[in-house]
């Protein structure tokens, strides 16, 4: 592309986007001070919000079609209506309470930049290859894009996408545009609005991804621009420019590991980026910065893998079509990639390596999120927008491919309407829930906006619950995120509480997950079914197994009753299995009764017939952040 060309182009809007954002920003006022809110003693509120969602303004999801600013991805997530870019009227039923706009560091505003550029001046072919296929409409923006992605995963891009420079100019005039948009909508006490972006690390095609989160307002982070990954292949240099941040600004910020599950075994290794064995620095470094991980997503679900949890039946939800290759396809999945892509593996290799390192790296909590490319942060099966534009609600998304138009290795019925970020947080600002999340008192679900409690202690027992239950948990234990100190007693016992989703299914059974390490060094797993619906009438436990829940989804309306499960599942458990010189984490699973998938919802909206291997209902779930135990 024409460097002058760019520039000036580039320059102008950016510059009209800066200076439309900040008089609103002067205007719109009226909200309270962050420092007014006051925090409560100890979280009351569950807080739902997406840590990661992506505008126009990202390379690709501009190039799949996304034309809806910022601005609109936070009305929206506010609850209000607007326009998706293929004109349709998108609202969601209940508002979020914080959501973080999240878009690509690297190429920032890249593709929209090309599509705006006079053809004329445009002198590499493959460039005008593009542009052409964009101005075409949909099909051929989608093209376009999938291809610009093949390039990049193959070190490919031309020149004119990958002028540091230029694309430094880029990045930091839209940066500046986007801050002062989300500033202007951020209302503590009412609605957060953080400051993010993605990390698009990658290795020829694995998934290495990180979102950015920072603590603060935007007097602090206005002083830096966001990190562009391109030519980088390990998180190190992330760590390092948020330390400067840190050291710089005085502010806070930390990083989201996101799609394990397309990283062939990347994402947790048990060596160093070398090969070499994990020193003690980096395993604290790494817990240091990165103290949540995204377990659940529309790419699939990152909890746990049959292969890797054969006794676990739950286990492969999720997983169908992106457990095959990596992100970009490029390289097939091999069964001993499985381990270093799981989060539940991943837990337990953090107790191996804490036990010969003194440090767990992989001590993280778990959160969800939609990563969605169309400005709209849904998760809801009847209300699901798609990954990105391209697959918005239309007759014929349920059976295209994930990118129309391309062999991108997964069909478009493989995503998951999934999931959300719930944050147990002394209030609504940003302080508040940044410091919740570092002390990871949070969980995510596959969209269900569920109440989940989890509080591990040595003297619980079944007549708290009759009582300030919540205050008991936080004065004689610890919440989900926390570290049980040995006490010299027997076992410990976990309060356990799930309420549904009050506009969603009922809920079948709450399970507990231990991992722990024995003393030969060797990590296992067991999952208890800790209380379910109809315990003691029709479900009693048969041959140690707790029987299934039923079924009452009727496929042909897309419709689901309410009259099995239970709204609500709460218990006192005790580890009977507990041997206090062993390391141990646990974490809560709440399973859902069956309901439909947005592929059933979409087959009655739109009359289609569909293959009969394409699934119409489904278990959704919730995950907790784990409780750890390490012996004295």
């Amino acid at each position: 592309m024409n460097k002058a060309l760019g520039a000036a182009a580039l320059l102008l809007a950016a510059t009209a986007l800066t200076s439309c954002d900040r008089i609103k920003h002067a205007t719109r006022g009226g909200s309270a001070s962050e420092a007014s809110i006051k925090d409560t003693a100890f979280p009351e509120k569950v807080l739902w919000g997406d840590t990661h969602l992506h505008t126009a303004n990202s390379v690709d999801a501009f190039g799949f079609g996304n034309r809806l600013p910022p601005e609109e991805a936070l009305r929206f997530a506010r609850g209000e209506e607007v326009k998706s870019s293929t004109g349709v009227t998108a609202k969601l039923s209940r508002p979020l309470d914080f959501l973080v706009v999240s878009d690509h560091a690297e190429g920032l505003g890249s593709t929209k930049a090309l599509y705006d550029a006079p053809r004329m001046m445009i002198s590499d072919p493959t460039l005008l290859r593009w542009y052409d296929l964009m101005h075409e409409g949909t099909k051929g923006s989608l093209q376009a894009t999938g291809e610009m992605l093949q390039a990049r995963g193959a070190g490919k891009l031309p020149a004119g996408l990958n002028d540091p420079a230029k694309g430094a100019e880029r990045t930091h005039k839209i940066w500046d545009a986007s801050l002062a948009t989300v500033d202007d909508y951020n209302e503590p006490g009412k609605f957060t609005a953080f400051f993010g972006f993605e990390y698009t690390l990658m290795q020829g095609g694995n998934n290495l991804h990180r979102n950015v989160i920072f603590r603060d307002g935007i007097d602090k982070v206005e002083q830096v621009d966001p990190l562009d990954p391109t030519s980088e292949l390990w998180p190190d240099k992330l760590w390092d420019y948020m330390d400067s941040y840190e050291k710089k600004t005085g502010g806070k910020v930390l990083a989201i590991p996101h799609n394990s599950n397309l990283s062939n075994g990347l994402m947790f290794m048990m060596t160093d980026p070398q090969g070499g064995p994990i020193s003690a620095e980096y395993a604290r470094r790494r817990a240091a910065h990165e103290p949540v991980a995204e377990i659940t997503q529309i790419k699939g679900d990152s909890e746990s893998h049959p292969f890797l949890s054969p006794n676990d039946e739950f286990s492969g939800y999720g997983t169908a079509g992106w457990d095959a290759n990596n992100l970009l396809n490029n390289q097939p999945t091999k069964p001993g990639d499985l381990a270093g892509s799981y989060v539940r593996e991943a837990l337990k290799r953090g107790l191996l390596l804490e036990q010969r390192l003194g440090v767990n790296p992989y001590k993280f909590g778990v959160i969800g999120s939609t990563d969605s490319h169309t400005s709209l942060a849904t998760a809801d099966e009847n209300n699901f927008f798609g990954k990105h534009a391209g697959v918005e609600p239309s007759p014929e998304r349920a059976s295209a491919g994930f990118v129309p138009g391309m062999n991108s290795g997964r069909m478009n019925w493989q995503s998951l309407a999934s999931g959300y970020a719930a944050v147990w947080a002394t209030s609504n600002t940003r302080h508040a829930i940044f410091d919740a999340m570092m002390r990871k008192e949070v969980y995510g679900t596959t969209g269900p906006r569920m109440t989940v409690r989890f509080f591990g202690g040595w003297d619980f027992k079944a007549d708290d619950l009759k009582g300030d239950w919540v205050k008991a948990g936080y004065t004689r234990g610890v919440p989900m995120g926390g570290d049980l100190k040995p006490a010299g007693k027997p076992a410990p016992s976990f309060i356990v509480s799930a309420l549904k989703d009050p506009v969603d299914g009922n809920l079948d059974r709450v399970q507990v997950v231990k991992g722990w390490v024995d003393k030969a060094g060797q990590a296992h797993e067991k999952v208890f079914d800790v209380v379910w619906s109809e315990m003691d009438g029709k479900r009693k436990l048969a041959g140690g197994k707790v029987p299934a829940v039923g079924d009452t989804v009727d496929v042909t309306k897309a419709t689901y009753q309410n009259t099995i499960g239970a709204p609500e599942l709460s218990t006192v458990w005790t580890d009977p299995e507990f041997d206090p010189a062993t390391r141990a984490f646990y974490y809560v699973r709440v399973l859902m009764i069956p309901t439909p998938t947005w592929i059933d919802y979409d087959m009655v909206k739109y009359k289609l017939t569909l293959d009969p291997q394409i699934p119409l209902k489904q278990q959704e779930r919730g995950y907790t952040s784990a409780i750890w135990y390490t012996p004295g």
